[in-house]
């Protein structure tokens, strides 16, 4: 049996976006350390300054996004006309295709706040494509549950497990991990897909062909390569504390593009001339024009 290794291990940053929210991002090192994924910003607080002023009005072209929250709430607002709110538990996808123009702002009352947002590339064929939406609350979305914790597949496929949310690009899957302290769960992305592991609660062990262990802690991420099997292990806790938390994390899996990527903020395409044209569509207003 073949065994997925580890390329390397990225480090989330501080850093803010939108009206000054505060986050922690990741990116890869180059422009294909994550292909098809572009960048993974977790907002996580317990201070409503930290993230009041929230995302107002901003455009996107080219890629495709999923906002998943743990805790607290978002309302997300679009120039096609969709008010909705995402609430703990649930995930909500965007393809901006041509063009979205839309708000994220925190859900009135919330003290604290917990999620991510996943921004996926889009294929050259389809940055231009019509924009699309969809959301899933919590109860939607499928849970298989095993001996050592559960799994919630939030976006895509795992098994016969599909999500509401089941196509987004680069047959992209996200799901959320819940491991007892101590415990194992054996993942086998598909084959040629890239596959990421970025824990959120307490740390993971990435269990190597050879029984050799990589741990990884919460807020860093696992870059993996090559074909076959993940065995993870969640931390077994402090037993000296008596503390058994267990682990949470988040698996990313995808088919890597290798397409050229040119980034400026919000809009990501294969050329440079492509992004001078995103910038004067959302100029004049011909980004979202029908």
């Amino acid at each position: 049996m073949t065994h997925r290794h580890i390329r390397h291990l990225l480090q989330g940053r501080p850093a803010s976006d939108g009206a000054g929210v505060r986050i922690v991002r990741i990116v890869g090192h180059g422009q294909h350390d994550m292909d098809p994924f572009l960048m993974l910003d977790e907002i996580r607080s317990d201070k409503r300054e930290d993230f009041v002023a929230g995302f107002p009005s901003h455009p996107h072209r080219g890629i495709e996004t999923l906002t998943v929250m743990l805790e607290g709430g978002f309302e997300h607002r679009d120039h096609m006309g969709h008010r909705a709110a995402i609430r703990a538990g649930g995930a909500q996808w965007m393809s901006a295709g041509r063009g979205v123009i839309h708000s994220e702002m925190p859900l009135p009352g919330e003290g604290r706040i917990h999620g991510f947002q996943l921004w996926i590339n889009l294929p050259a064929a389809d940055k231009l494509r019509a924009p699309g939406y969809a959301q899933a609350e919590a109860a939607e979305l499928p849970e298989v549950a095993f001996a050592a914790g559960r799994l919630r597949v939030l976006a895509g496929r795992y098994g016969d497990a599909v999500s509401p949310i089941a196509d987004p690009a680069c047959e992209a899957a996200v799901l959320d991990l819940r491991l007892e302290p101590g415990g194992r769960f054996a993942w086998t992305p598909p084959a040629g897909h890239r596959a990421l592991v970025r824990p959120f609660h307490g740390g993971v062990r990435i269990i190597g062909a050879d029984g050799g262990e990589t741990h990884v802690a919460s807020g860093r991420m696992a870059v993996l390569e090559g074909d076959g099997e993940i065995t993870l292990a969640a931390d077994s806790g402090d037993a000296s504390s008596g503390e058994r938390s267990g682990s949470g994390m988040l698996l990313l899996s995808g088919r890597p593009l290798g397409e050229p990527i040119v980034q400026y903020g919000p809009f990501v395409m294969n050329t440079t001339e492509e992004i001078r044209q995103a910038i004067r569509d959302y100029q004049s207003g011909a980004l979202v024009a029908n």
